[in-house]
């Protein structure tokens, strides 16, 4: 009864506030007309999913990033190679292009509907992989609570309620807290990016009791906040990290 009036509820949100498309921005139907029923709109324009490029093969093995024409011959991006990252390893669903405004919009500008698309997404190319790799507990990463204040949420809380829904693991967005309000990463090179981070994070629970836990974020470029958080919960006994974004750069 409770999923009913919740669907009842989206549904009835969608009439009055259109979805908007994640791609072109411009308003989705709530509801079509298929086999002569009345059905639920898409979340997407079919002519916008053909502009969407997802993350394909080869990748690195650690962080998940394609390795491009190198991928031939090695079996780790650059960064991985001289870079010791605590996480165990990650998944990212769009290729950063594509994407990018989307993304944007969806951060800064409140289109928090397109979390929707973006879990059912992740879930049709990546949810048979994550559910076998024993996770017990979806994480997003935290935002100083003044700024989410100042944005009204954090995305990466929307993002992973969704995630949660699609693939059937719990969420929870009380076990670590951002403590430091640090400088917007994109202002910074790689080890200003982890210079940055240091302490900028901590723990609220002292009975952690998870193994296996998936960090969610939306842009993954060094693993800089990733490995923060993961080296956290390392310490706190968790024995694997992994980390799932919305996009990825390339090895070039």
């Amino acid at each position: 009864m409770k999923k009913f009036l919740l669907t009842l509820y989206e549904e009835g949100l969608n009439l009055i506030f259109p979805r908007r498309c994640p791609v072109c921005d411009g308003v989705v139907a709530p509801y079509m007309v298929a086999k002569g029923r009345l059905r639920a709109g898409q979340l997407i324009h079919p002519k916008c999913r053909k502009q969407v490029k997802y993350v394909t093969g080869p990748l690195c093995l650690k962080c998940g990033k394609p390795l491009g024409k190198q991928g031939e011959y090695a079996e780790y991006c650059e960064d991985c190679k001289k870079t010791r990252h605590y996480f165990t390893g990650g998944f990212s669903v769009f290729e950063y292009r594509s994407m990018a405004s989307s993304i944007y919009r969806f951060k800064y500008r409140g289109r928090q509907e397109y979390a929707t698309f973006y879990a059912a997404e992740t879930a049709r190319k990546l949810g048979r992989k994550l559910r076998s790799l024993g996770i017990e507990a979806i994480i997003p990463v935290p935002m100083y609570e003044k700024k989410k204040i100042s944005r009204g949420y954090n995305q990466a809380e929307i993002l992973a309620r969704e995630i949660s829904k699609k693939i059937g693991i719990r969420e929870y967005e009380n076990i670590i807290k951002r403590i430091q309000n640090t400088r917007p990463m994109k202002e910074l090179d790689a080890r200003g990016r982890r210079n940055n981070l240091k302490k900028a994070f901590n723990i609220t629970r002292n009975d952690v009791k998870f193994k296996c836990i998936l960090i969610i974020d939306d842009i993954y470029t060094t693993g800089s906040t990733i490995d923060e958080i993961a080296h956290e919960f390392l310490m706190a006994g968790v024995e694997k990290v992994y980390f799932l974004t919305l996009s990825i750069g390339q090895t070039t």
